[in-house]
């Protein structure tokens, strides 16, 4: 064997062994993959609103078809999507999510009318209730309290209820009966 030869097998050895080397280097410096955050769908909290999912005939007191409202599950079942659609044009949207770092569901809801409303509140004693307020024309403050009651798994309550004297007297701005489609 001549020494350009064995040069040659020499440099291979050292390449592969600086390769081999390099790589378990960069192998061990590698920070550990990122655990998946914890999902929506296994926490309980995130699951207190879903006896609201479904596709609903919802009735005013007089028992007259107010509108129509399906409620899905999104966003990996993190998300409580309303679609609203009233008997009258009125049509609109919520989002509920259940916010882990205020402990608190929250609602977000838009319509045709350019309304916006934003709530929050938690679900206790079979009842998720929400909160919030809104400035009325001329600037005085609305306060507003939603109410989901489960009657059964096929009958809703929701009532909304408004003040505008700083929570003293409430008055009823929708009071609607869902009753599950079969």
């Amino acid at each position: 064997m001549n020494i350009s030869t064995l040069a040659r097998i020499v440099f291979v050895v050292l390449l592969v062994f600086v390769a081999a080397h390099g790589f378990h280097l960069r192998a061990q410096t590698q920070p550990p993959p990122a655990a998946p955050p914890p999902s929506c769908a296994t926490r309980p909290e995130n699951r207190q609103f879903d006896f609201w999912v479904g596709e609903w005939d919802v009735k005013n007191p007089q028992g007259q078809l107010a509108g129509t409202n399906s409620v899905q599950l999104i966003l990996g079942d993190c998300v409580v999507f309303e679609n609203w659609t009233g008997t009258r044009g009125a049509n609109g949207k919520s989002f509920n999510i259940y916010n882990a770092v205020t402990r608190k569901w929250q609602q977000t809801w838009v319509d045709n009318g350019g309304n916006v409303l934003e709530l929050a509140g938690d679900y206790r004693d079979n009842q998720m209730r929400l909160t919030g307020e809104t400035l009325a024309p001329g600037g005085a403050k609305m306060l507003h309290r939603l109410t989901y009651t489960k009657i059964t798994a096929d009958h809703i309550r929701q009532l909304w209820e408004q003040s505008a004297d700083g929570g003293k007297t409430w008055t009823n701005a929708f009071d609607g009966a869902y009753f599950r489609r079969k």
